[in-house]
């Protein structure tokens, strides 16, 4: 089974990494393997094209190659709420929940997932053109093989950026090296509320792979929630995988990132976060219809994700 991720470095979609690189696949019969595919629409028209098999990306992205939900089911959730930091410079002394900060600033956000921050300062009242925010991608962050939120905390050193919307390795990253500050954790109660459910770290499958691989959609669906399981037991199991997968300068991080993000391992996909992401995907002109939660979902994996 071939799964894609676009950002292999980070917390973000740290559950399907752990759940190969710890075993959990291959416990339910899988031969799994990580593809860092990045942008995360790159991740997603791979998906569509059969190049692989599974993405676990942001679930709203899905839309990229998927218009209207057409051909394309979220099996589980990896964590819940809005997953991505918004981080300032430290020189200009940013204040947490303070959002005036980005009128007139450059804000490196990766494609897709610029979309998130986009909607954010929407509901916040702030307007991106006449506040002169400019939100784009890092310059050389969509280079193969590159780590966006890392790639973007060098960036924020640097000078070239004055603040980004990215993972929470390139935050910890920006944070401990004194270069950037956190003004915005969604997940932890910053930003307006309605934010937290625009989108969430998913795991997804074509419904042409669904329908002829049941058993091993099934299957993969456990490895994640014993995975989550697992970590939720255990979250030092975490630095196993950082070893092998991250650079020496941010494997001994992931430990502490994943501690925090423990009480978002869920794998539940609720009607409430489909319908609040359906909204969001609408207000920014990626979804047009009002796809029902069952055209999203695959509602038959919904006892796995408790079991």
């Amino acid at each position: 089974m071939r799964i894609a991720v676009p950002d292999l470095i980070s917390n973000s979609y740290f559950p399907i990494e752990a759940a190969v690189e710890l075993g959990f696949f291959k416990g339910e019969g899988i031969d799994a393997e990580l593809e860092l595919i990045f942008p995360v629409d790159r991740a997603y028209a791979a998906l569509r094209d059969g190049w692989v098999d599974l993405v676990g990306g942001s679930a709203h992205s899905a839309l990229s190659a998927f218009p209207e939900w057409n051909g394309v089911k979220l099996l589980c959730a990896q964590g819940q709420g809005m997953y991505w930091f918004l981080v300032m410079r430290s020189d200009l002394s940013p204040q947490r929940n303070d959002l005036s900060i980005v009128k007139g600033r450059r804000i490196g956000a990766a494609p897709w997932v610029a979309m998130g921050l986009q909607g954010l300062l929407q509901e916040a009242g702030i307007d991106i053109e006449r506040e002169q925010v400019r939100i784009a991608p890092v310059r050389g962050a969509l280079a193969t093989g590159i780590n966006f939120g890392v790639t973007a905390a060098k960036a924020l050193e640097e000078g070239s950026i004055d603040g980004f919307w990215a993972n929470g390795m390139g935050t910890e990253v920006a944070v401990r090296r004194g270069i950037g500050k956190v003004v915005l954790d969604v997940r932890r109660g910053d930003g307006p509320k309605a934010c937290f459910n625009y989108t969430f770290a998913s795991v997804a499958a074509t419904d042409a792979f669904i329908q002829r691989w049941p058993d091993a959609t099934a299957a993969a669906v456990r490895a994640i929630v014993k995975t989550q399981k697992a970590l939720r037991h255990d979250y030092t199991l975490a630095t196993r995988v950082g070893e092998k997968l991250f650079p020496p300068s941010e494997g001994p991080l992931i430990a502490e990132l994943v501690h925090r993000d423990l009480p978002f391992y869920d794998a539940e996909v609720s009607e409430r976060s489909v319908a609040a992401m359906n909204d969001f995907a609408r207000d920014i002109g990626i979804l047009q219809g009002r796809p029902a939660y069952a055209d999203v979902v695959a509602t038959q994996f919904q006892p796995l994700w408790k079991a």
